[in-house]
């Protein structure tokens, strides 16, 4: 595969982390919501909010390493957010730090098993790692539950027809 094309990749995997992430921590943190047992305390609910929205900037930007710092300062306040796990994975990976990515996709999908964008990201980083049956598992799941107009599943698909052509490295 060519680095353009993994270049191509990956920001289409920014972007779409990004908007699914956007729109459920904007549900997650709408005024007057009541937040779930163990979520952020309410005094620190702007900062979680602006740290998230920035870091979210900051992906599509394609600025991982000030990405990383933002999502840093969400996950201080708030641990058991699942977006912000995923979009921590998402610029560790942009990166380079696949297994340090992996380890937050992981984490994100602990918290929140339909978090769809953590699959996605999952099977990104399990492939740059060499872990072709993680990675397949982990799209095979992310086309499974992305509706049939997510942008992103055909490519999931492509992923998918791909790595069943490759044999796992030993």
């Amino acid at each position: 595969m060519s680095t353009s094309r993994r270049d191509v990749r990956m920001l289409g995997v920014l972007i779409t982390a990004s908007l699914v992430a956007l729109g459920g921590a904007g549900i997650a943190l709408l005024p007057g919501s009541t937040p779930a047992a163990g979520g952020p305390p309410a005094a620190h609910a702007e900062d979680i909010d602006i740290a998230f929205r920035q870091g979210v900037a900051l992906l599509q930007a394609r600025q991982h390493g000030h990405a990383m710092q933002a999502f840093h300062r969400v996950l201080a306040f708030a641990p058991a957010m699942p977006e912000a796990h995923a979009n921590m994975g998402f610029a560790l990976a942009g990166l380079g730090r696949h297994r340090e990515a992996r380890a937050y996709f992981e984490g994100a999908l602990d918290l929140r098993p339909s978090q769809l964008n953590a699959y996605y990201g999952l099977a990104v980083a399990a492939e740059a790692l060499g872990d072709l049956d993680t990675a397949r598992g982990a799209m095979r799941t992310y086309a499974h539950l992305a509706p049939a107009a997510d942008p992103f599943r055909r490519r999931a698909e492509a992923a998918l027809w791909e790595w069943s052509e490759r044999k796992p490295s030993p």
